[in-house]
């Protein structure tokens, strides 16, 4: 999740247990929609409202503001069906394109918090999803990395893991678990350990090795 505009992630622990407590008010649509943005609006006209704004504004530091704040929103089941019915999942999607790294690294952060709900991740891999979050494996930012990597997880189920688990995203999995940041070369050694076949990794490690090999001294 975003929180302070610095991503926070929750362990696989952690998120298979019962983080949200379904019966807490805080959970509570209709507590929340009394209770969320600006003179008690509710939560789905608050979204709208950002959304709207993101769209319509030039500026680009509002921009990034926005974007960040329905990022942090991402963490919370209870705006999912908010989310679909306005399209963010789409908006975060289409801003992975940007070339303002702050507003990449708030929609990955977006699609991270959301795409472990079932129905959103059968939206995202709908619309090429995992396509474009691959490319941001090329990022020089720690926090999208992270993000990157973490949803790709996210978006791994039977039918998608062979569009995820391709040989050069096997490969750039290697070469990040080789990176001298911790946080970086950890979660890439948990992908290739526990998403890709041991078979495949050794394959790919093989070609390297070939190329390696044949590059002159």
């Amino acid at each position: 999740m975003i929180k302070g505009g610095q991503i926070v992630y929750i362990s696989n622990q952690l998120q298979s247990t019962n983080y949200f407590l379904q019966e807490s008010m805080f959970s509570s649509r209709e507590y929340i929609q009394k209770k969320t943005g600006p003179h008690g609006i509710g939560r789905f006209s608050y979204l709208q409202s950002l959304v709207t704004e993101f769209q319509e504004t030039t500026n680009m530091e509002a921009k990034e503001q926005v974007l960040a704040n329905l990022a942090n929103f991402a963490y919370d089941p209870v705006n999912y069906e908010y989310f679909r019915m306005l399209n963010v999942l789409d908006l975060f999607l289409d801003c992975l394109s940007e070339d303002n790294p702050r507003l990449v690294e708030y929609a990955i952060g977006g699609l991270c918090n959301a795409s472990l709900d079932k129905l959103n991740k059968e939206i995202i891999l709908k619309r090429d999803g995992v396509k474009k979050v691959v490319h941001c494996l090329t990022s020089d930012s720690e926090n999208t990395m992270l993000s990157t990597i973490t949803t790709l997880m996210y978006l791994t189920t039977p039918q998608s893991k062979k569009d995820i688990c391709t040989d050069s995203v096997v490969d750039a999995m290697i070469q990040l678990a080789g990176s001298p940041n911790k946080r970086i070369s950890n979660i890439a050694t948990i992908f290739i350990e526990d998403y890709c076949e041991k078979r495949q990794v050794d394959y790919v490690k093989s070609l390297a090795s070939r190329e390696d090999e044949s590059e002159p001294s």
